[in-house]
């Protein structure tokens, strides 16, 4: 019984952390404001590391359309531009020598097209992930027919591990509606 407790515990975990990297990868696609999450997974040059670039600068957003890099240190600057310019973010970064100014250019109708169906691929690949950890935990469940661990039981836990499947799938299918709606609005 401990055996099929764990197996249902372990798979709630898994498909929480599916649900969570998804809403992250999710946050990563532009949607047309300004946001600091944007910059994120960006690495900078700092005494030859590569370090975060939130670690080396402050970033905030003034206003709905600019992102203000704000370094800790006046030399990181053209370390800070090079990151940008060079990311796949498509943005142009300028300096007036004490901070980074990048301006988020307004989503053309084929951009945000292009963005949606990032966005329900990247939910996708949750999806596949959730239906991933339900099969493996079905496997494991069903080994432990094989411990004398009664049929009912298995059916059950098989039945729960639907159900968890399910609510996690119906949490990306939420994420993904708000980030098309957040796409698509002008």
């Amino acid at each position: 019984m401990e055996d099929i407790k764990f197996y249902l515990d372990h798979a709630q975990e898994s498909m929480d952390k599916t649900v969570s990297h998804t809403a992250h990868e999710l946050a990563k696609i532009r949607a047309g404001k300004a946001m600091p999450s944007l910059l994120e997974g960006l690495h900078v040059e700092y005494y030859g590391n590569p370090t975060p670039i939130n670690q080396v600068a402050g970033i905030s957003t003034p206003d709905p359309r600019t992102i203000v890099v704000k370094p800790w240190e006046k030399s990181m600057i053209p370390e800070i531009e090079r990151a940008i310019m060079h990311s796949d973010l498509g943005l142009n970064p300028q300096n007036d020598g004490e901070v980074v100014r990048i301006n988020i250019p307004p989503l053309t109708e084929e951009r945000r097209v292009i963005l949606v169906k990032q966005a329900k691929q990247e939910a996708e690949n949750g999806k596949i992930s959730l239906r991933n950890i339900r099969k493996d935990t079905n496997d494991h469940l069903k080994k432990l027919l094989k411990e004398h661990i009664s049929e009912d039981l298995v059916k059950d836990a098989e039945i729960e591990v639907q159900n968890i499947t399910d609510k996690h799938v119906k949490k990306i299918d939420e994420l993904l509606a708000s980030k098309e709606e957040d796409i698509m609005t002008i």
